[in-house]
């Protein structure tokens, strides 16, 4: 019988999840990420906040240390302000590449057991400055949910993978399932902070669209690429002083204008290579990965099958994905 640990950290949370031969047997999430290292300086409350959740998935098991056989990090846990720093593989990277990157740290305030940390992958570019610097980007924790979408779906590349939430990416896989680079927006932080921090908040009752309205999600998409995203996000004011456009309706006009320039990021930025009958595959926060498919669906540059992931299948897609790297590695048998 092997337990396994996984812990995907993230900027303001960690989730740990216990696999018993393959199989969810306890979860738990804390509100603790980088966010606390970079903002105190020290590893501390990193560090005890992510054994708590370790401790807390034993119990939850009714399991202790001593019965793990194996704990895999991913995730910003392996950044400058994780618990361990852990260089990027270079893209082109794929299951063996993440494998070889597969560094094991011993961390007593965390766990008795070494930690197996899988790193992130960064996009190849020589000499960025002003010229080329918009080709660069990497990832930390992505990587491990495109090799679990891959694992589940059964997806044979190329495709595009797109992952929308706080930080959106959009991830090239190419032909041998490998990751050939990234790209990523602030779609989800502009979001939040156009809709809570803004003169808009009034019009939007600080809340986000609860479903979907294809008409105004769409005429949000045409107006930022046609008159830019400011001018688009102040007529969500003029719509609701002077409309009868519902709260919702307008949360969907400003919904599909900032994911309207996540298209044109998608159609033109040089970090990836998207071409229009490239597959896309679409998985994240749930409201926007619909969104997504249905402004992808019905802009005419796209013309590739358009999947998107369900909930139930990308509900522990991080703890796959570093399972399919250990794995790879030899650390599973």
């Amino acid at each position: 019988m092997t337990h396994i640990l996984t812990i995907d950290t993230g900027t303001t949370n960690t989730r740990v999840t216990l696999w018993r031969d393959g199989v969810v047997i306890a979860h738990q999430a804390h509100e603790v990420g980088v966010r606390d290292t970079a903002m105190t300086g020290n590893r501390e409350k990193l560090q005890k906040g992510v054994r708590a959740t370790l401790l807390k998935t034993l119990e939850q098991a009714g399991l202790t240390e001593d019965d793990i056989s194996l704990v895999l990090g991913s995730g910003m846990i392996s950044s400058n302000v994780g618990l361990f720093e852990l260089p990027h593989v270079l893209a082109p990277a794929g299951l063996q590449q993440l494998a070889r990157g597969m560094v094991s740290v011993t961390i007593p305030e965390v766990f008795a057991k070494p930690l197996w940390f899988v790193p992130g992958v960064r996009n190849v570019v020589d000499n960025i400055g002003l010229h080329n610097c918009e080709a660069m980007d990497m990832m930390r924790g992505e990587e491990v949910e495109v090799i679990g979408v891959i694992d589940q779906l059964g997806i044979t590349g190329p495709a595009m993978m797109v992952m929308p939430g706080s930080h959106s990416k959009f991830v090239c896989i190419d032909d041998k399932n490998r990751i050939t680079g990234c790209v990523t927006t602030l779609a989800g932080e502009l979001m939040y902070v156009i809709t809570h921090n803004t003169i808009l908040a009034q019009s939007l009752e600080s809340s986000f669209a609860n479903t979907i309205s294809t008409e105004m999600l769409l005429a949000g998409a045409k107006s930022a690429q046609t008159i830019g995203l400011g001018r688009t996000c102040f007529n969500v004011r003029i719509l609701d002083q002077f409309t009868i456009y519902e709260r919702n309706d307008r949360a969907n006009f400003l919904l599909g204008a900032i994911l309207g320039a996540d298209l044109l990021t998608l159609k033109n930025s040089t970090a990836i290579k998207m071409l229009p009958g490239t597959p896309v595959i679409i998985c994240g926060k749930p409201i926007m990965k619909e969104a997504l498919a249905l402004l992808i669906q019905n802009d005419d540059y796209f013309s590739g099958k358009v999947t998107v992931v369900s909930d139930e299948v990308q509900t522990h897609l991080a703890g796959l994905g570093a399972i399919k790297v250990a794995t790879a590695r030899g650390l599973i048998k």
